[in-house]
C-alpha cells in the first residue's frame, strides 16, 4: 500500500505539480498586491466610495437591505485577467511558437537514435578502444 503511494509521490510529474502550485501561490500574491495597490486606486476614483474595494451596491431586501460588494468582485476579475494574461504571454504563446517552429522543421525535435546508430557508436567505441591498448 505504501510503496504504490512513495511510487505516485516520487514521479517527476508529481514534484513539478507541486513546485508550479508553490510559485502560482507567490505569483498570485504579488498580482494581488499590484492590483490592490495600483489598479484599485486608479479605478476609485471612478467609484463613489474612491476605493474599488470599498464599492458596495446595497439592495432592498424583505427585512434588511443586502449589500453586494460589487468592487470586490471587480477586483477578482481584474486579478484573474493579469494572472492570465501573463501565463499566456509568458508560457503558452512561446510554447506554441516553439511547437509551430519544430512542425515546420525549424527546430529539430528530441528524436532517440535508432538501434542502428547506437550499435554502430558502440562498435566505434570498442574498436578505439582496442587501438588504443
Amino acid at each position: 500500500m505504501f510503496q504504490g503511494f512513495k511510487e505516485f509521490i516520487m514521479r517527476g510529474n508529481v514534484i513539478e505539480l507541486a513546485v508550479a502550485v508553490v510559485i502560482g501561490a507567490a505569483f498570485s500574491a504579488i498580482v494581488t498586491a499590484f492590483v490592490d495597490n495600483l489598479i484599485n486606486p486608479l479605478l476609485g476614483a471612478f467609484v463613489p466610495t474612491g476605493s474599488l474595494s470599498g464599492w458596495v451596491v446595497t439592495v432592498p431586501g424583505l427585512f434588511d437591505p443586502a449589500s453586494i460588494g460589487i468592487g470586490a468582485i471587480i477586483q477578482a476579475a481584474i486579478n484573474f485577467l493579469v494572472i492570465a494574461a501573463v501565463v499566456y504571454f509568458s508560457l503558452v504563446l512561446p510554447m506554441n511558437k516553439l511547437a509551430e517552429r519544430r512542425a515546420r522543421g525549424q527546430v529539430p525535435a528530441d528524436v532517440p537514435p535508432t538501434q542502428e546508430e547506437l550499435l554502430t557508436e558502440i562498435r566505434d567505441l570498442l574498436a578505439a578502444q582496442r587501438n588504443a591498448r
